[in-house]
């Protein structure tokens, strides 16, 4: 049924079978435990951890595997059609995307300290950069960090922190020299990777829509303490050092929900294959066909610029607009097709038995995160068409 545009080699094939197989072992009854409990799939991570692939971008020099972050999106675009959909994605992202900082501005002691335990899934980090009052206008941080000898003291809040209740470390975006004091808004923030000391942070869970299994946090930070050697590269460069995990999240994010969408479709599929009324398949209606061949055609479309931003990155090449592009196309399939298969399953698509259900909840929140669809348009906007900046 799929058009497979990324995994268009043997090795890329091989990556998905091997990434394929891991997921295959944790089934809907599994994940749908996860998800009425709200607990966090301990057992799915360590067996992706155990096959290597937390470190499937990371040097090998420190235990990882060297490849792209097309190979990566190969490998999260499966993990989204497993039976975890999205959360089973939130649960290991972290660890793909997230240390690319460290990877680009981290000395050899930090790389050693920091990427050899979280490619071997010994420690978990989060992901500190939103605020309450700032959301996506990251210049406006208000969490500072004053530096004081050998340590800097930090204090502020964090929102939507995922998986900060089980977090060992916290990779932290925060000001170290006040905005009105810097040339341009984008300087004087700073970034670190620190101990999640939880005398000094208070993680409070945030009850959501979808996505229980992996939760999302309010942070209050009060006087915690970062040794000097915690920082990444340069005191105030930490808004460009962030820039460059931006591109590849949001092509592994779009990769993802790809392969939710897809489950999805397949679900709906089968069902409107089997399910019988009037004395005939569901399937044989135009009013089911064609909103499941419109899901296809947007899936295998918003695939392949997922496919054109990732050899992009991989190049060296400028991807910005392909980045965004290939996240809002794929967010927008993805839900497109999470709540076609809810309809298609008709009364049935509201019981949590059949699984769409909680795939259209998580589609919500990957159309709202990491970046919203509004913003990715005026990024296109501005800097594809030359419109004049809109905010």
């Amino acid at each position: 049924m799929n058009f497979d545009a990324l995994a268009t080699t043997p090795d890329r094939a091989e990556i998905r079978d091997a990434v394929k197989a891991i997921c295959d072992r944790f089934d809907d009854q599994y994940w749908q435990e996860k998800d009425r409990t709200g607990s966090f799939p301990t057992e799915f991570t360590s067996a992706i951890a155990a096959g290597g692939w937390l470190g499937i971008a990371m040097p090998e020099e420190y235990g990882g595997a060297g490849l792209g972050v097309t190979e990566a999106a190969i490998m999260m675009q499966v993990i989204g059609g497993s039976a975890g959909s999205f959360a089973a994605c939130s649960a290991v992202h972290i660890n793909i995307f997230g240390p690319h900082s460290i990877v680009v501005h981290g000395t050899p002691e930090q790389k050693e300290r920091w990427l050899v335990p979280l490619i071997k899934g010994e420690i978990r980090a989060c992901f500190g950069v939103t605020e309450p009052d700032a959301g996506l206008d990251t210049t406006k941080l208000k969490t500072r960090a004053v530096r004081q000898g050998d340590k800097y003291i930090v204090n502020g809040r964090k929102m939507w922190i995922s998986t900060a209740q089980i977090a060992d470390k916290i990779l932290l975006l925060a000001r170290t020299t006040p905005v009105e004091e810097c040339k341009k808004p984008t300087d004087g923030l700073s970034i670190f990777f620190t101990d999640f000391d939880r005398s000094r942070i208070e993680a409070r869970e945030i009850h959501k829509m979808g996505r229980a299994a992996v939760d999302s946090n309010a942070l209050f930070i009060d006087n915690l303490e970062i040794p000097v050697e915690d920082r990444i590269g340069e005191e105030g460069k930490g808004f460009r050092y962030i820039l460059d995990s931006l591109n590849p999240e949001r092509i592994l994010n779009a990769a993802e929900c790809i392969g939710v969408g897809r489950r999805a479709l397949s679900k709906a599929v089968q069902y409107a294959k089997d399910r019988v009324v009037f004395g005939r398949q569901i399937g044989q209606n135009q009013s089911i066909q064609h909103p499941l061949a419109e899901s296809w055609s947007e899936l295998t479309a918003a695939e392949l610029m997922v496919l054109r931003a990732a050899e992009l990155y991989d190049a060296g090449q400028p991807c910005g607009p392909e980045a965004n592009a290939a996240k809002y196309m794929s967010a927008d399939a993805n839900f497109n097709a999470c709540d076609r298969a809810v309809r298609t399953h008709g009364g049935m698509g509201y019981a949590s038995e059949f699984n769409v259900e909680r795939y259209f909840r998580e589609a919500v929140g990957m159309r709202l995160a990491p970046v919203s669809r509004e913003l990715i348009l005026c990024h296109i906007a501005e800097r594809v068409l030359g419109l004049p900046k809109s905010y």
